[in-house]
C-alpha cells in the first residue's frame, strides 16, 4: 500500500514520470470539460489506460492528480531557487528564481501551460479543489522556507527572516497570479510579477479620498 510521502513524491525513472505526468493531464481535461464532481478516478484511469492501483501510486484523490502540474512547478521554482548564488538576499534569490521559472524555455510556466489559468478559476468555486490547491502552495512555501534557511545557516523555527522574505515573495506572486486569472492577456504574468514586485518595494501612496466603510 502506498504511503502518503510516496504519493506526493514522482516515482523514479522515466516511465514512471511520464505515467504521473499522463495521469495529470487526462486529470486536468476531464475536470475542465466536467468539473470535479463529474469526474471519477475510473474516468482518469481509463484515459491513460492504466488500474486504479497505478493511479493510487501517485495521487491520493484525483484533485492531487488535477494540480499534480502545479506541484511540479512549485519543485522548479524551488530547484532555481537553491541554484541561486549565496550571496543574494533572499528575497531578491527568490524573485530571481521566479524569473528563471517564468521565462524557462523548455519547461513552460503558468502563462505559456493550456488550461493552468482556467483550473485556477475552478478552484475558487470547488471547496475540495481550492483545498488541495492551497496545500500544495503551502508545501511548496514551507520548502523554500527550508532553502533559504539553509542558505542563511540559520534555524527558520528561531529566526524569522527565512519565513518573512519567503512568505513576501509568495505573496507577491499569488497576487499577480489572481489578477491574471481573473483577466488580461494570458502571456502577461511575468509582467504582472515584475509589477508585484515594484509595489512590494514601495508602500502605496496616501489617498485624499475618504475610505468607504467596511
Amino acid at each position: 500500500m502506498s504511503t502518503e510521502r510516496e504519493r506526493r513524491s514522482p516515482r523514479r525513472g522515466p516511465k514512471g514520470a511520464r505515467t504521473r505526468e499522463a495521469l495529470g493531464e487526462a486529470a486536468l481535461k476531464l475536470v475542465l470539460e466536467h468539473g470535479t464532481a463529474g469526474v471519477a478516478v475510473e474516468d482518469v484511469t481509463d484515459m491513460v489506460g492504466v488500474s486504479r492501483r497505478t493511479f493510487s501510486r501517485y495521487f491520493a484523490s484525483k484533485e492531487e492528480a488535477v494540480l499534480d502540474g502545479i506541484r511540479a512547478d512549485c519543485a522548479r521554482i524551488n530547484e532555481a531557487l537553491a541554484d541561486r548564488p549565496a550571496s543574494e538576499a533572499p528575497l531578491t534569490a527568490y524573485r530571481a528564481a521566479l524569473r528563471s521559472w517564468l521565462d524557462d524555455p523548455v519547461v513552460p510556466a503558468w502563462h505559456r501551460r493550456e488550461g493552468v489559468r482556467e483550473v485556477f478559476l475552478l478552484a475558487e468555486g470547488e471547496a475540495s479543489l481550492r483545498a488541495v490547491l492551497r496545500r500544495i502552495l503551502l508545501e511548496g512555501e514551507a520548502a523554500s522556507v527550508r532553502i533559504v534557511a539553509a542558505r542563511l545557516r540559520t534555524d527558520p523555527e528561531r529566526d524569522l527572516r527565512p519565513a518573512v522574505a519567503v512568505g513576501s515573495g509568495a505573496a507577491t506572486l499569488l497576487a499577480a497570479t489572481r489578477a491574471w486569472v481573473l483577466g488580461g492577456p494570458r502571456e502577461a504574468l511575468p509582467t504582472l510579477v515584475e509589477e508585484a514586485f515594484a509595489l512590494l518595494a514601495k508602500e502605496p501612496p496616501p489617498t485624499d479620498e475618504p475610505r468607504t466603510p467596511l
